[in-house]
């Protein structure tokens, strides 16, 4: 067995590597750019060698900066995590030629099902039902339009090097392939160092459905079941479960036995995912094969009990797999939550700075739940532009699925996170969505779900009332310390008083609350409400039994109140005195000032291109700019009819949230 391999890689899927190697009792080698010197990867490994700048362009997937880093350390054998250098064919034969083991399938591999374009041809002469698609290399945007037409709009525009929702865009018009070819093309070489494209058929309402498959140097091969990808959005995968909700016995089979088919024609080894399209009615089509671990990689272990990446570093080092197809089954059901540095309330923004509190729920494991999470970040660290927004995977399993989504609400009802932007809300809504539950998903679901944006839950009425006489409950607590610090002595009771009046979610419930020394009775009402926590000021989190129910709360104290979040809502709850509440109903409402003449970044970025001059006349929807930020590019559209007054930004410049990079008249 090896004693030494470099992780080619960065965050949470360096992390999880090292995790593995070190159970193996393999020492490990992190490397690490500028931005990532303070990274937990590097803390977390036995050495760590500095490769170079920032941007990943010239650091992570600069391959003569990583076998310097393996010459220096005397590394063994290299771990490519995904993305970067994992399915680049020129890495596997740098390795090969220096006589160091690639912990991934042999680069002919590589080529033949790494690259997009390859595989699908591939899959179509091995009899594999593939989605119809120009597979050649488009020259430029007038092309892409021309083949767009004859293959039918709408269609999806692709990076063949491409993965993780980077480099790929849908059109259903011309003027869409146009822009859509062009920003893949720039993503595609920024991300992968290949800007080759290709169009297909973009097929409506589908299931995303994967298969896991592992495959030895001695020509055993298994798969090892499915994955249900659907939950997506902008291609970008943010919720996966194992297995699907959708399949039964004879089609997991089918697809199974197809991915395994199509690895053993091209002598696949190591892990590796046969991507399919599932539509209504159970028919597949072959979408790619991805020839690396997969990000979602943590649900499929959750079911099997199988560890991917010591699998991966054992048939590297030339074992055989040590089971056969009869052996792998089906435990439970796992669900993964990707929690990404983006903002939902800002249309899913990226959003970067420092984590000045990270505290996810504690991971566990028994024969009724589990709780695992893959993270690459620590409190107090930074969140960089220049990498993908993904800082961490929450992972849930429990013996049905019903149960495994209510294992993910508490976990994320438990998990803190300040000082970014971020997608907690968003994914504690689905988890309580009636569709998501009842397994009825396509990837169109958040298209359709949320087609104006998230703008976060609106609590039901009853739902309401248990925050509300929470708050009370609260409130109760930090007055009777105020009246200690502020040296009122006597009796606390009368001096903080039973009657309040709670404002939240528009709404004002008078409360009458009643205490004892085990918690509280509050009228919220026509109905009294039990509340019993151990909560008390300063605590960022409230777990609170309400009527034997339990209700977790973010709390953030605000003058009068606090800001309350729970399972997608965020609440501004004021608790006030009646007399108080009465004065606050007469105070004018602040508006926010007025942005409608002024075009302002919506993230942290890089401009790309300004598309107008000052003078000109634009036009509803029309292009203004391009942002760059975290390897994605970001188009900004005119939203009404102007004359362009002002441009204060140009390409090249680095923007912060809000800088103003053009003026309307």
């Amino acid at each position: 067995m090896f004693k030494k391999i470099l992780i080619a890689n960065r965050g949470e899927i360096a992390c999880r590597v090292i995790k593995s190697a070190r159970k193996m009792g393999i020492q490990t080698v992190a490397v690490y750019s500028d931005a990532d010197r303070n990274a937990l990867h590097v803390k977390m490994a036995d050495e760590a060698v500095h490769i170079g700048p920032s941007p990943a362009n010239q650091s992570y997937i600069v391959i003569d900066r990583i076998m310097e880093a393996i010459k220096a350390t005397g590394a063994e054998a290299v771990h490519p995590g995904y993305g970067f250098l994992s399915e680049n064919k020129k890495f596997a034969e740098a390795l090969e030629k220096a006589g160091v083991a690639f912990i991934g399938p042999p680069a002919g591999a590589i080529e033949a099902m790494g690259d997009k374009i390859t595989s699908k041809k591939l899959a179509a002469e091995a009899g594999v039902s593939t989605v119809p698609g120009y597979m050649g290399l488009i020259e430029d945007a007038e092309e892409a339009v021309k083949i767009s037409n004859e293959i039918g709009y709408p269609v999806m525009i692709k990076a063949s090097a491409g993965g993780g929702g980077k480099g790929m865009r849908i059109a259903w018009n011309d003027e869409e392939a146009r822009e859509g070819f062009q920003s893949s093309k720039n993503e595609a070489a920024n991300s992968f160092g290949d800007d080759r494209i290709f169009i297909e058929k973009f097929v409506t309402q589908p299931r995303h459905i994967e298969i896991q498959v592992l495959a030895d140097k001695h020509g055993n091969c298994v798969y090892v079941n499915e994955r249900e990808c659907s939950i997506q959005r902008r291609n970008q995968k943010v919720i996966e479960e194992a297995p699907s909700p959708f399949l039964d016995p004879e089609t997991r089979r089918a697809m199974g036995e197809q991915a395994v088919a199509l690895a053993k024609a091209v002598d696949y080894c190591s892990a590796g995912t046969v991507e399919f399209i599932v539509d209504g009615a159970k028919n597949f089509y072959f979408l790619e094969m991805n020839t690396r671990l997969q990000v979602e990689h943590p649900v499929t272990e959750l079911i099997t009990g199988i560890d991917l990446v010591e699998q991966m570093i054992r048939v590297a080092d030339g074992e055989k797999l040590p089971f056969a197809q009869e052996d792998i089954g089906i435990n439970g059901w796992a669900i993964e939550s990707r929690l990404y540095a983006e903002d939902p309330y800002r249309n899913f923004l990226p959003s970067i700075g420092r984590l000045t509190r990270y505290r996810p729920p504690e991971e566990m494991a028994s024969d009724k739940a589990a709780v695992r999470n893959d993270t690459g970040v620590f409190e107090g660290g930074e969140i960089s532009m220049y990498y993908d927004p993904m800082i961490a995977k929450l992972c849930t399993w429990a013996p049905t699925r019903e149960a495994a989504i209510d294992e993910m609400r508490r976990a994320l009802d438990g998990f803190e996170v300040e000082g970014i932007g971020h997608n907690l809300p968003f994914l504690s809504a689905v988890m309580d969505h009636e569709r998501f539950i009842s397994g009825n998903i396509t990837t169109a679901f958040i298209a359709e779900e949320y087609p104006e944006g998230f703008d976060g839950v609106t609590p039901s009425g009853a739902e309401v009332e248990r925050i509300a006489a929470a708050a009370a409950a609260m409130n109760r607590v930090d007055e009777i310390r105020r009246t200690r610090i502020s040296g009122r002595l006597g009796n606390h009771e009368r001096r903080v008083g039973s009657h309040w009046v709670v404002s939240i979610a528009g709404q004002e419930v008078e409360v009458k609350i009643e205490a004892d020394k085990l918690g509280s009775t509050v009228r919220v009402g026509e109905q009294s409400l039990r509340v019993e926590s151990d909560w008390r000021p300063g605590q960022s989190l409230a777990r609170i039994m309400v009527d034997g129910v339990p209700l977790v709360l973010k709390v953030d104290p605000i003058a009068a109140g606090y800001r309350l979040r729970t399972r997608g809502a965020d609440l501004k709850v004021y608790v006030r005195r009646p007399r108080a509440a009465g004065l606050a109903r007469l105070m004018p409402e602040k508006l926010p000032p007025d942005t409608s003449k002024l075009l302002l970044c919506p993230m942290p970025g890089l401009v790309v291109k300004i598309n107008v001059a000052e003078g000109d006349e634009v036009q509803e929807g029309q292009a203004l700019a391009t942002v760059e930020a975290m390897k994605m590019e970001n188009i900004l559209r005119a939203e009404r009819k102007g004359v362009v007054s002002k441009v204060n930004a140009e390409p090249g410049a680095s923007l912060a949230v809000d800088d103003v990079i053009m003026e309307f008249e």
